[in-house]
Formats: structure tokens, C-alpha cells, sequence
């Protein structure tokens, strides 16, 4: 998934934190509901603003900063 047109980072909005479409709504935040075991259903009812393709978004945007970390051995 491209999420690049969905995720925001601006240097003056949630301290420069990625958001969704500029919004104050986090990848974070979506994660942390997630995490919390809220359904994309759930979600989607509490924050009308927001669609199942930026929920995707979040995941593919997580998933890409992942798979970019690495453990460097001392």
C-alpha cells in the first residue's frame, strides 16, 4: 500500500509526530487503539473523519518503519 498521500509529518502539528491526511489523529494513536484491542469498526464509529484506507495506512506505515530498523551487535 502506497500511504505516502495519507501520512502527514508536519514540524508544527503533534510535534512533528505522522498523522493522518494532516489531521491531529497519530499512526500512534490508531496502533494504540489497535493494540488495545479496538476493531477498525469500532474506530471508524468513534472517529467519523477517518476511513478504513487511512486505518491501512497506519499498519503499512509501521510496518515500513520496521522493517527498516536493524541491531547493530557491540
Amino acid at each position: 500500500m502506497n500511504y505516502h498521500n495519507i501520512i502527514t509529518i508536519e514540524p508544527g502539528k503533534r510535534s512533528g509526530k505522522p498523522c493522518i491526511r494532516g489531521m491531529r489523529i497519530t499512526v500512534y494513536d490508531i496502533l494504540e487503539y489497535l493494540a488495545a484491542g479496538m476493531t477498525e469498526a469500532e474506530i471508524l464509529e468513534d472517529f467519523s473523519e477517518l476511513t478504513s484506507e487511512d486505518i491501512k495506512a497506519c499498519l503499512a506505515f509501521a510496518a515500513d518503519r520496521e522493517k527498516k530498523l536493524f541491531v547493530v551487535s557491540l
